[in-house]
């Protein structure tokens, strides 16, 4: 015989353990949802009521907001690492610049005045310079792309986090709550 969960009775364990947690917070108040029983409902029948709502509201929504907060957190972190790695990008980018650099000015001294050594030495320099400020404008270029793809994904599960708390508010208030978020 297989067992399923159901995910109202899911939530509702979730609700137990968060009443654990904080006694005087019901599920409601951790997703900054609050709800007043207009009727006198008590704290088991709200706590019933949340749950059903929740399930109501995940399903209707299609989105978790416990989920959602989660990917807000991963996105920040994806984002973080990616602007470390752009951080790091320009780091050792002018040696292959200041080679190139240094092959040019040997190539033009010679044909020049048939002195290779200053002119790659030149050639270096500004083989060097330029690379440098090109792995900077990519780096820069970089982060301001990660920051941005991370806003973005931010903001999304945002959205998705608004929503459901109007579809669950939505659910609580037909079951005679005065709820505000």
């Amino acid at each position: 015989m297989t067992h399923k969960i159901v995910p109202a009775t899911l939530l509702i364990a979730l609700t137990s353990t968060v009443a654990a947690d904080d006694a005087s917070k019901t599920l409601a108040a951790t997703l900054d949802v609050y709800a007043f029983p207009k009727n006198g409902q008590a704290a088991e029948q709200q706590s019933k009521d949340e749950a059903a709502c929740y399930d109501w509201a995940t399903t209707n929504t299609g989105s978790d907001p416990f989920a959602a907060q989660k990917e807000q957190a991963a996105a920040a972190e994806e984002a973080e690492q990616k602007v470390k790695q752009a951080q790091a990008a320009p780091k050792g980018a002018g040696a292959g610049g200041a080679v190139k650099g240094a092959a040019a000015g040997a190539l033009i001294g010679e044909i020049s005045h048939g002195d290779t050594g200053e002119s790659a030495a030149i050639g270096a320099a500004v083989g060097l310079v330029a690379s440098r400020r090109r792995a900077r404008a990519a780096s820069g270029q970089a982060q301001q792309q990660a920051v941005a793809q991370g806003n973005q994904k931010i903001e999304a599960s945002a959205e998705q986090i608004d929503n459901f708390r109007k579809a669950f508010s939505a659910c609580l208030e037909a079951k005679d709550y005065l709820v505000k978020y």
